[in-house]
């Protein structure tokens, strides 16, 4: 049964509007010539090609050069000219398929190719927590990493017209030993969801800078360990007061108290008079004249009031006999 028509070839309008742009024009017309010009030996000049291909990304703005490389296609003449926007016969194609790790090899000795997948492993990075699939959370970023490589010996394209799965032109055949490593480098390509839904959000219209960067899962763990801890150090804290238990000296209670609430010291000379009115036989200071009723225990909190309260009635009782030894 043949396909419902499209109301519209998306990629065809993109070449149209790139075409009624002046800068895209002219780029577009510098990369067309020396990927479509044959030689004598050869179809094209790769090299030019690669160059001029490079230039057309990297002068051009994203809404037209994305426009034409990533538009959104429902039937197979949409995705044909989506495929063939980069002239592959020439910039991506080649008579033999190279093994990708040798591809990648060679890619390393040019610090332009170097670089540019550097990025592309940087900013494409998948991660299957993230809302967009992208480790980074940026659709931009990846498209512009994507971009970069085209021009380059790792140029990637689609691979077929009906999907959105590119790779660079290389198999994993004579791999030997090294056939996961390669594996794992080609799928980095075919099957990298976030390249995928980077590409797919522009297609659709969607902004690319629509997504934000979110705080990752491991962020909001420690964040959460954090406030866990900070809750168990209050609970230490207060669990670690100096208990005020009748046993325990009133003045090491007020000077704990102290400390904390004003960073001062207490006054030496009342701790001295609190142990010489508190512990008679300890002390060895007579206390004959204080009655007894005035030496029951007093909760803690009020020990300063007491110790003033004793120190006044001593200061009274004292006053008589000065005066008697004086007439």
């Amino acid at each position: 049964v043949e396909p419902v028509l499209s109301k519209g070839n998306n990629c065809l309008d993109a070449a149209k509007a790139c075409n009624l742009n002046d800068t895209c024009k002219r780029f577009r017309s510098a990369y067309i010539t020396p990927c479509t010009s044959s030689t004598s030996n050869e179809i094209c000049n790769k090299r030019k090609c690669h160059k001029a291909l490079r230039l057309f990304f990297d002068k051009v703005p994203p809404k037209h050069s994305y426009g034409m490389l990533f538009c959104s296609c429902r039937d197979v003449a949409c995705t044909e000219r989506r495929r063939q926007t980069i002239v592959p016969v020439c910039s991506y194609e080649d008579r033999e398929k190279p093994n990708c790790l040798n591809l990648q090899e060679s890619c390393k000795k040019n610090y332009i190719c170097r670089s540019r997948l550097a990025d592309f492993f940087t900013n494409c990075q998948p991660e299957s927590r993230s809302v967009s699939s992208c480790l980074k959370e940026n659709y931009a970023d990846c498209l512009l990493a994507y971009s970069g490589l085209i021009g380059t010996v790792m140029t990637p394209n689609y691979i077929d017209s009906s999907s959105l799965s590119v790779a660079p032109w290389c198999d994993c055949s004579n791999s030997g030993n090294d056939i996961d490593e390669c594996l794992k480098f080609l799928n980095f390509f075919q099957d990298n969801i976030c390249l995928k839904n980077a590409i797919q959000a522009f297609g659709n219209g969607t902004d690319v800078n629509v997504w934000q960067p979110i705080l990752p899962v491991q962020t909001t763990t420690a964040t959460t360990t954090t406030a866990s801890r900070l809750k168990n150090t209050g609970s230490e804290t207060t669990n670690n007061e100096i208990p005020s238990h009748n046993d325990s000296p009133a003045c090491a209670n007020l000077q704990a108290q102290k400390k904390r609430k004003s960073n001062e010291s207490v006054d030496t000379e009342l701790c001295l008079n609190e142990n010489a009115l508190g512990k008679d036989n300890t002390a060895g200071v007579s206390t004959s004249h204080i009655s007894a009723e005035n030496s029951l225990a007093l909760p803690t909190s009020s020990y300063l009031s007491t110790q003033l309260t004793l120190m006044a009635l001593a200061l009274s009782l004292s006053l008589p006999l000065s005066s008697s030894v004086v007439l």
